[in-house]
């Protein structure tokens, strides 16, 4: 299928990676500079799945319209596309504030709800926890309101299971609870892990079975989201051992055109040409 770009003068990836791997290959709605939509079309023959990114919610746009919705189902139908979200960050269903809470449930339920048409592979949730909240009784408080908001969102009908939680900049083991007792999914950022020194390894033997997708990109002198041409020799090959036998998603989560085309030509060459 050939995509049209008299419109728009943006270049297209050079080879199509479509059903290259042994996962289904991703990366972001970000890759272009316009909108979700032309993102979708400009992407749909060259990978597997586009990660929705709806990170604020704050604008009158931020979160897709019926219209964007229902002309992202059609495309995704053109393009033989899957869709996976990422809910919004600038709300937290952790927060101290009651009210705050009450709204971000609100409109993580909304998204979740506008979007559902689309049938998401998951949809990946930040449940953050923020410095000096390390001792025990303010994990357990930002636990309970957790379980709180995730609960809320479970009233729209959602399988549990399509919640994937994201893994951030503190030790998983604090978000574990709510994980395992309402029947949620993990969403392992393997540059946070790196980022933040966590060994990936160590949490892929663990949580194998609770993860749904990999954020996979590239980290440099406290620098994410970049190419995978920035991680270490060492780094990549801790990659491609998790690669080895994952079969859900993988987004490549950078955010411009030069870092997706040389993570992707970094992947092939590693998983199918065995250089």
């Amino acid at each position: 299928m050939s995509i049209n770009t008299n419109k728009k003068n943006y270049q297209p990836l050079p080879e199509s990676y479509k059903k290259s791997f042994p996962f289904s290959l991703g990366t972001t709605s970000f890759i272009y500079p316009d909108d979700y939509i032309p993102n979708a079309e400009m992407l749909g023959t060259y990978v597997d799945e586009l990660e929705l990114l709806v990170f604020e919610s704050k604008w009158p746009d931020s979160i897709p319209s019926i219209q964007t919705v229902e002309r992202l189902k059609i495309t995704g139908r053109e393009y033989d596309l899957k869709y996976n979200i990422h809910l919004p960050t600038d709300v937290c269903l952790t927060d101290m504030d009651i009210k705050a809470r009450e709204h971000a449930a609100e409109i993580l339920s909304l998204v979740i709800e506008r979007t559902a048409p689309l049938c998401p592979s998951t949809y990946t949730l930040h449940l953050p926890f923020y410095p000096g909240s390390d001792n025990e009784n303010e994990i357990r408080k930002r636990l309970d309101n957790a379980y709180k908001g995730i609960e809320k969102l479970l009233l729209t009908g959602i399988k549990s299971s399509l919640i994937s939680v994201e893994t951030l900049d503190y030790p998983f083991e604090w978000i574990k609870p709510v994980v395992y007792d309402l029947n949620l999914s993990i969403c392992m950022d393997i540059g946070h892990l790196f980022l933040y020194n966590f060994d990936p390894v160590s949490f892929y033997d663990k949580y194998c079975n609770k993860i749904s997708i990999i954020h996979l990109h590239g980290v440099r002198d406290k620098c994410d989201h970049i190419s995978l041409e920035k991680l270490s020799q060492e780094r990549m090959q801790i990659v491609m051992k998790i690669l080895g036998s994952f079969k859900k998603t993988v987004s490549l989560e950078v955010f411009s055109y030069k870092n997706l085309a040389t993570s992707l030509a970094l992947l092939d060459r590693k998983i199918n040409q065995n250089p």
